[in-house]
């Protein structure tokens, strides 16, 4: 029998996979440098760089802000000779690359573009430009919303978003110069019609601040509907994924038809990426996350007419630590089993005529065409930050409730909770790869260096012609290559537009938050028990129990910290909660100020054993060294022991899931810390 008779479904032959990607970059430039071209010999068919914090926020690792955070959650890159190093031997002009890079992606892109010439000294820089393929996601947005990597006010964002586009589109015509990022938006508790609606108002606004900038005609401006990019999350619930995936082509293609009047059907075409969802993966029985992960990815490669051009996993180990090349190259594997073995490349879309799936996308276009219309009433996107974060923030609320009250079931944590001892984490410490503890020296020296070497004149002259130019509203993509050419580093870029635009600090979204009074059944009991020990002890203590809650150092994973805020609200305390990106010394004079009973800190960049002895030796500095410090994050449990021993009262990791709970716990401590019984 032949292949054709074997297959008398098959439509035609098989498409063309998407790119494989895998999200990674750690330590330093040139470790990451050896895991790239590793991972490209395996297989992986585009790069996706993760920049550390510092650089993703417009820090150089000398910077006190930096402390523990430098090469945490990605690669180090203050300067351009670390940018050499990062993409040495790998051919810039023949790549694909995605930069997950917001408030400095101008600064990187120019970095990119800079090392690009240099690999092709033959070009001219506008030929090379003219080569280069890849993502910034550049949407800050999100930022705002759910990540916190922002680095400069929303007005000032959106001029260098709309200053990043109009260059690509005449200069890097292949560059994808943003991706609308509604990843962080599912991380932070968006429904899919919220994911849908918040992600295309955001587009919306990219769109308008392009147009009303004045630096695209009314020719090229196809071109850049044409180049905009979406980068999803894909959650577990792969039906409802896959409709919400089906939803977000019909409405792009209606905005960009009715709104701007685009004609070319490829021009309107939603083109996206995804990292399925991190926040599902579990740190309990973490085996589990593997099935979760090729769940996920069902939902954004099922359907052809919805596929995703490129796909990323995390590693099943995510909730753990930081994952090892070995685990990368599962993740890589899952994909490549689905692309390769699989028959699903061979057909055409498979749901098309389906009654319950055109049901469930009518359902999902409809609400989110109300809240699009809802976001627009308040002025738009940037207007509207303030009352989409609050959504988040209770919608995440509701989500934590369900589960708390079994009545989402998350197996291996909530339900099914007995398990034979696992080989994978017999060994917890080994089970993830420990950053670097020398990165941030080597990191500093780097810097220390670069400077030393680089001529300070031609810096300052960039630089102060940077800041003339951001005065004005001229493109700021040509002086930001000037100066990446001259030598500056990460942190004077973003310093000597800092002093123009001015700092910035995003909306928490707790105070008007919808909470878990309202839980019913045996947890709502428990969060009325708890409710009357806060009100007993704050009796025994003369006044109401004050929690501060506090994110020390660059870590803009605030949705943990938000949710433990609005829950030990409920639970009757008192909060101070002054959002992301604190210094030690700010969290100490906070809870100097407030009088506090009890610190909680959240920390989920692994930068955990920096930050808190800084923040204990501050209390102690301060002769406030008696208030008890309990420490929520991603913390192996050999980092776990240490902090006790420092003097942190308690540690809760991805598997202590019950912020009642949780809330009980900060009761006890508190009590015990003042010879209460």
């Amino acid at each position: 029998m032949s292949d054709a008779q074997s297959h008398p479904a098959a439509s035609h032959a098989k498409d063309r996979p998407w790119l494989m990607r895998t999200y990674s970059g750690h330590s330093t430039a040139a470790a990451s440098n050896e895991l790239y071209r590793t991972n490209l010999a395996k297989g992986q068919t585009g790069l996706s760089v993760a920049f550390d914090l510092p650089t993703q926020t417009g820090y150089d690792p000398d910077s006190p802000l930096a402390r523990g955070e430098v090469g945490k959650v990605g690669v180090p890159v203050p300067h351009l000779g670390e940018m050499r190093r990062l993409f040495e031997d790998i051919p810039l002009a023949e790549m694909n690359t995605s930069m997950t890079i917001n408030a400095t992606a101008m600064w990187l892109l120019a970095m990119y573009q800079v090392v690009a010439e240099e690999q092709n000294p033959d070009r001219s820089p506008e030929e090379v430009a003219a080569l280069l393929a890849g993502t910034t996601q550049n949407d800050i947005i999100k930022e705002y919303l759910s990540r916190g990597t922002y680095a400069f006010p929303p007005e000032h964002s959106m001029r260098l978003i709309a200053d990043v586009i109009s260059y690509t589109v005449h200069q890097i015509p292949k560059w994808n110069p943003i991706n609308i990022c509604s990843y962080h938006l599912q991380e932070a508790g968006a429904t899919p019609t919220q994911e849908l609606a918040f992600a295309l108002s955001t587009a919306i606004a990219v769109l308008d601040a392009v147009k009303d900038s004045g630096q695209v005609s009314a020719d090229d401006f196809e071109k850049v509907v044409g180049r905009i990019s979406f980068f999803v999350n894909a959650g577990v619930r792969f039906i409802e994924e896959t409709c919400k995936m089906r939803a977000f082509v019909r409405l792009w293609d209606e905005i960009t038809r009715e709104r701007y009047g685009v004609q070319d059907p490829k021009m309107r075409r939603f083109r996206y990426g995804v990292q399925v969802n991190s926040l599902g993966l579990t740190e309990a029985q973490p085996e589990n996350n593997v099935q979760r992960i090729v769940l996920e990815m069902l939902g954004v490669t099922l359907s052809k007419d919805a596929r995703a051009r490129a796909v990323q996993l995390p590693a099943w180990n995510e909730a753990l630590g930081l994952p090892r090349p070995w685990d990368q190259q599962w993740s890589l594997r899952l994909q490549q089993v689905l692309a390769f073995e699989s028959d699903l490349l061979e057909y055409d879309d498979i749901f098309e005529g389906s009654h319950v799936i055109e049901a469930k996308v009518a359902e999902l276009v409809e609400g989110a065409r109300a809240e699009i219309d809802r976001v627009q009433a308040m002025g738009g996107a940037i207007a509207a930050v303030e009352y989409m974060k609050q959504e988040l923030v209770s919608s995440h609320a509701v989500r934590r409730s369900r589960i708390e009250s079994g009545e989402e079931v998350i197996v291996g944590v909530n339900k099914y909770e007995t398990t034979a001892p696992s080989p994978l984490t017999a060994d917890l410490d080994g089970a993830i790869m420990a950053a670097d503890p020398e990165a941030e020296k080597t990191a500093l020296a780097s810097v220390e260096a670069w400077k030393a070497q680089r001529g300070d004149a031609a810096v300052a002259e960039a630089l102060a012609a940077l800041a003339a130019a951001a005065k004005t509203d001229t493109n700021l993509m040509g002086p930001t290559l000037a100066a990446a050419r001259a030598g500056a580093t990460t942190g004077e870029w973003a310093g000597a537009l800092r002093e123009v635009f001015g700092e910035y600090r995003g909306p928490t979204g707790v105070a008007g938050a919808v909470g878990s009074l309202s839980m019913g059944g045996s947890a709502g009991e428990e969060l009325t028990a708890v409710r009357r020990r806060v009100q007993e002890t704050g009796d025994e203590l003369g006044g109401r129990l004050r929690l501060l809650v506090g994110k020390p150092g660059l870590d803009g994973h605030s949705n943990g910290a938000e949710q433990v805020a609005v829950r030990a609200r409920d639970a009757g305390f008192e909060v101070i909660y002054q959002g992301i990106r604190l210094t030690p010394e700010q969290i100490v004079s906070a809870a100097v100020a407030e009088d506090v009973h009890c610190i909680g800190l959240s920390i989920l960049s692994g930068s955990h054993m920096q930050l808190v002895p800084d923040v204990l030796d501050g209390l102690r500095a301060a002769g406030v060294g008696d208030v008890p410090v309990i420490v929520g994050g991603i913390i192996p449990d050999s980092d776990g022991r240490r902090l006790r021993e420092l003097g942190v009262a308690a540690v809760y990791t991805p598997k202590d899931y019950g912020l009642t709970e949780i809330m009980g716990g900060i009761v006890d401590v508190i009590r015990e810390a003042n010879g209460l019984d």
